[in-house]
């Protein structure tokens, strides 16, 4: 991180490095968050605000924390997005006593696909 005081601009880089994402992955955001607009000097150079620093912080919790699409975390920060995550669904019913009687490895696989599906679902 740079030793720039909090309200200094910052050059694509020195972003890049703040946030933790290479200099490449600024630039799509910029494509796909029409809300994030550097300051753009002589020759395309970026100058990033602290207002586009914290904008560019909260994307990137959206995306990498979060785990949204960049569809999903556009709306959340334009708004529209879901207030709260919705509830998880319900486990999946226990399998009926004659299943789980049968040996196998074919039904221990199903089993381990079907909970990290489940686990899935729920997040």
């Amino acid at each position: 991180m740079t030793d720039k005081s909090d309200t200094a601009f910052r050059t694509i880089s020195e972003a890049a490095e703040e946030i933790g994402v290479p200099a490449h992955v600024l630039r799509f955001w910029e494509t796909r968050f029409s809300m994030l607009q550097p300051l753009k000097r002589a020759g395309g150079r970026r100058y990033y605000r602290p207002v586009d620093m914290s904008l560019l912080r909260q994307i990137k919790a959206l995306l990498h924390d979060d785990g949204m699409t960049i569809r999903g975390a556009q709306l959340a920060l334009t708004g529209k997005g879901v207030a709260a995550k919705e509830p998880a669904p319900p486990a999946p019913a226990p399998l009926p006593a004659a299943m789980a009687t049968r040996p196998g490895p074919d039904r221990q696989a199903l089993i381990a696909i079907r909970n990290r599906l489940a686990a899935a679902l729920a997040t």
